[in-house]
């Protein structure tokens, strides 16, 4: 019985080896969506009837655990409206990549938080929109009140087959805390 064992067991381990690596899927594995680096976040505001264009940066070169951000905070007129578009950076690179374009080319799975912090008279309103007319945020209206100071926190989320309006849903992509003072 020992000796039909053994060729037998050999001829089944070999077909194994056969099967585990002659067979196997040679299709490539889908790629995930790659996350981009953003270095830098720009709000530029205009403010509606004439005036100069305000530009709020945060920019971290290095990214986090390197050197602290450079931070120039936002200042607004009091009880102003203003049109206000975002623009993100991945400024690591040579010329520097330009991702605002390709959140709006993925429109239906991102979208930009606006939160003013407690104390600061300031409104977000959003004024564009994806393809099911959900928020996506690099366009708003900020209407300011008194003066105030505080800040303005920017989150943008990546949320592919989730967004329903809601910060609590998807990845982060980036988030950013900026000065605001209304004067």
């Amino acid at each position: 019985m020992k000796s039909f064992l053994k060729p037998s067991l050999a001829i089944l381990f070999a077909a194994s080896v056969f099967m585990t690596t002659g067979c196997g899927n040679d299709d490539e594995p889908t790629p995930e969506n790659e996350e981009e680096l953003i270095t830098t976040v720009r709000l530029h505001a205009t403010p509606q009837g004439g005036g100069n264009m305000i530009m709020a940066t945060y920019k971290d070169v290095d990214g986090p655990g390197g050197q602290a951000p450079i931070v120039n905070g936002l200042q607004l007129a009091a009880n102003k409206v203003y049109d206000v578009r975002v623009e993100v950076l991945d400024e690591s690179k040579t010329p520097a990549e330009d991702i605002t374009q390709e959140v709006k080319e993925e429109a239906d799975e991102h979208q930009f938080f606006y939160q003013p912090s407690t104390g600061l008279n300031l409104t977000v309103a959003y004024t564009d929109q994806d393809s099911k007319n959900l928020p996506l945020g690099i366009t708003t209206r900020m209407t300011t009140a008194a003066a105030s100071t505080g800040t303005l926190r920017v989150i943008l989320k990546h949320q592919p087959g989730t967004k329903n309006n809601s910060v609590n849903t998807g990845e982060t992509d980036v988030e950013v805390t900026f000065p605001a003072t209304i004067q």
